[in-house]
């Protein structure tokens, strides 16, 4: 939900809706951004009640100013996406759902989960991939989670972008794999700006770009259909 990984999704979609499209398109979009200060404040006093009403709040203001489908650019926050859900009459796309597929795609059954560790931790997420798409699902250990953790608050959301902390990122990476992983979830948004594919032995799951993607092919699909 920072602006590090919100204007990467802007890109994605645009650059993905020129490719499918040709010529000189753009995607038409409507973007509500919030101060991720306050965001990141509430979720560390584990006060998700008043992050959820605040994304009722914007959900809210996107249909209203026309929006046809809603994206949520985080993957911590969908913890409280029923929030959304309950106040919108819009589609929401969420990421789990798209990541899962994704992953089930590439013929891949158990998988690890890098995030904060809201998204480590807590069965919002996890539960999905298991339960809708049959996903074995492991995360890193005390120490692990705690490294992802801080590389995305203290770096990674502010646009800070370490050579180190990727090292570390990489070899967390592969001990998971070590342990019988056969694929990454960069189960954080800003996680890609650090992690690209090709940096481990093995498919990485890009969740910025799997949900940017899902977003235009369902934008264009629905055209479509209209169109007929």
């Amino acid at each position: 939900m920072s602006w590090e990984s919100s204007k990467v999704y802007y890109e994605y979609i645009n650059r993905l809706t020129q490719q499918k499209l040709g010529g000189s398109h753009s995607a038409k979009s409507i973007m509500t951004s919030l101060d991720y200060q306050e965001i990141e404040h509430l979720s560390f006093e584990g006060n998700w009640d008043a992050i959820g009403k605040l994304m009722a709040s914007h959900a809210r203001k996107l249909e209203l100013a026309g929006a046809e489908l809603i994206l949520l650019c985080s993957n911590t926050i969908h913890l409280v996406h029923e929030n959304i859900t309950k106040v919108t009459t819009i589609p929401f796309l969420h990421i789990a759902d798209v990541t899962g597929l994704a992953v089930q795609q590439r013929n891949v059954k158990k998988v690890a989960l890098l995030g904060t560790k809201f998204t480590m931790e807590k069965d919002f997420y996890k539960e999905i991939l298991e339960k809708e798409y049959g996903l074995e699902v492991v995360v890193p250990d005390l120490d692990g989670r705690n490294t992802v953790h801080d590389i995305i608050y203290n770096e990674l959301v502010k646009g800070i972008i370490n050579k180190e902390s990727k090292q570390k990122l990489v070899a967390l990476c592969n001990e998971l794999l070590d342990m019988g992983a056969e694929g990454i979830i960069l189960g954080c948004t800003e996680l890609p700006l650090l992690i690209a594919e090709g940096d481990v032995q093995a498919p990485t799951f890009n969740t910025t770009h799997i949900h940017a993607l899902q977003a235009v092919n369902f934008a264009l699909d629905t055209l479509k259909m209209v169109n007929k």
